[in-house]
């Protein structure tokens, strides 16, 4: 019988870690709403990058645990911005130099907030690299090509393709073809050019696959 009851806690442990995960996740989610809400973004603005990038990272043969911590990421990519002020994240007009250095401190601002959290430590790839540009001209840190955490890289071309076709306080959102267009010419600029690939055969692929509608 000694074996039973042990089997027995090893599974209320396990069904107690997936609760405690469970919760955590949703957790993690709810922020992602607080922030849409915080910085004026539409209604599931958060959720609907999150399944890009997830998706995204499954093109690239991203699997398991490494996936989680992507979605966990993609979620959480502006909870630097908590550290904002409104006045600056929702002004209709441009930004001054200093407010530009204010919003450039987002991401650092992601790491300083989650690096002691052991459980979302692996997901901060996004928050803290989202920004880092190909060719190493991005911020905070200037990373370059590979450097960039490969989360990141996916994420970045998400996370601009929706900023592009989104309707801005200062612009009309972009047409799919003209986000296209962008996206393309910054392959090997902004953007890593492999990600850039999947990313197109992704978005326009499934598009030329369905069946026409007559």
């Amino acid at each position: 019988m000694p074996d039973e009851e042990g089997s027995s806690q090893t599974q209320t442990l396990q069904r107690s870690l997936i609760e405690l995960t469970l919760a955590y996740d949703a957790t993690i989610e709810g922020f992602g709403r607080a922030l849409d809400l915080r910085e004026g973004e539409t209604v599931g603005h958060t959720s609907q990058v999150t399944e890009m990038t997830v998706e995204l990272a499954r093109a690239h043969g991203i699997r398991g645990e490494n996936l989680m911590h992507i979605k966990r990421g993609a979620l959480l990519h502006d909870i630097g911005k908590m550290g904002i002020s409104e006045q600056i994240l929702k002004k209709p007009g441009k930004l001054t130099e200093a407010e530009w250095v204010i919003i450039h401190m987002h991401p650092q601002n992601a790491y300083d907030l989650l690096a002691s959290i052991i459980y979302l430590y692996p997901a901060l790839d996004i928050p803290y690299c989202h920004h880092e540009k190909w060719d190493g001209t991005g911020y905070p840190r200037g990373l370059k090509g590979e450097l960039i955490p490969l989360a990141a890289r996916i994420f970045a071309v998400i996370d601009v393709w929706d900023a592009l076709t989104s309707p801005r306080p200062y612009r009309e959102a972009w047409s799919d073809t003209q986000a296209r267009q962008y996206i393309q010419e910054q392959s090997g600029i902004h953007f890593d050019p492999a990600v850039v690939k999947n990313f197109l055969n992704m978005r326009f692929q499934k598009r030329l696959t369905k069946p026409i509608v007559k």
